[in-house]
């Protein structure tokens, strides 16, 4: 089926050399986009990511230190990357909680502008754990009737994504989507407003350490403020910023927690 886009939607899959969003590298992208009209545009590349990939890693998705020290770093190719997902919506498997914060926060770190606030996103990962609670090797399996023999391999991961995506949208067209814990967070439909609303309605840092609640309201997703409103929190217990803007959670974590505390300042 062909998905109902108003702006391309760039599905991608990151191999990396480990989990650490805040300090780990991206070692090869690939990203399918998928414009509104049905074109699908492939661009696939392996990265230097500066540092040495643990053998453990490597060991996973097949990388080692000798296949990328000749490939561009993410510094030179940033700008030109950031111009092809140029006002294209994102998804991915496990994107919100994973790929989109660490490309974010390399884009942050070589000072390449990318700016997310106008996204939406889907991930087809949190709709098919809340429809059918498998992997992407099983999804790609329950919903294409296919075997992904070559996973973790970015290209194929990517690929295998987007086809589940449309399956998802297809299969489950008009449905009522309920979260793990039982509340109805949208409708799946072909269109990317639903789409969004089913994987990312609530998300306010792409680390998720932020939600909003049943209200709207900003509250914690960690720690021992889990729960509680973040601006409630900074305001009893103003050394918390200070702990956190110390500590090591990404950028884009810290921005979103000082818009909070300075939204809150300026409401005074």
């Amino acid at each position: 089926m062909q998905l109902n886009l108003k702006n391309p939607l760039a599905v991608f899959d990151l191999e990396t050399t480990g989990t650490n969003i805040s300090t780990d590298r991206i070692v090869e992208i690939s990203v399918v986009k998928i414009m509104p009209d049905g074109e699908e545009i492939v661009k696939t590349m392996k990265i230097n990511p500066t540092i040495p990939i643990p053998i453990e890693t490597s060991m996973i998705h097949g990388i080692y230190d000798k296949d990328v020290k000749d490939a561009p770093t993410f510094k030179s190719i940033a700008k030109s990357l950031a111009e092809f997902l140029q006002g294209c919506d994102l998804g991915g498997f496990n994107c919100l909680k994973f790929d989109i914060p660490l490309l974010v926060e390399e884009f942050a770190r070589v000072e390449v502008d990318f700016d997310i606030s106008n996204r939406k996103f889907v991930d087809a990962q949190k709709i098919f754990h809340m429809m059918e609670k498998r992997t992407l090797t099983a999804a790609y399996k329950f919903y294409c009737g296919k075997s992904l023999d070559d996973a973790h391999s970015a290209e194929a991961d990517t690929l295998a994504t987007a086809a589940v995506i449309k399956a998802q949208v297809e299969k489950y067209d008009g449905q009522e989507v309920v979260n793990p814990m039982g509340k109805v967070v949208g409708t799946m439909a072909n269109d990317m407003k639903n789409l969004h609303e089913v994987s990312a309605a609530n998300m306010v840092d792409l680390a998720g350490r932020f939600v909003t609640n049943d209200e709207g309201v900003e509250v914690f997703n960690f720690g021992k403020h889990r729960h509680k409103p973040v601006e409630d929190v900074l305001k009893a217990e103003p050394g918390y910023y200070d702990w956190m803007m110390k500590g090591d959670f990404p950028q884009d974590t810290k921005r979103k927690l000082t818009q909070i505390k300075l939204r809150g300042f300026n409401a005074r």
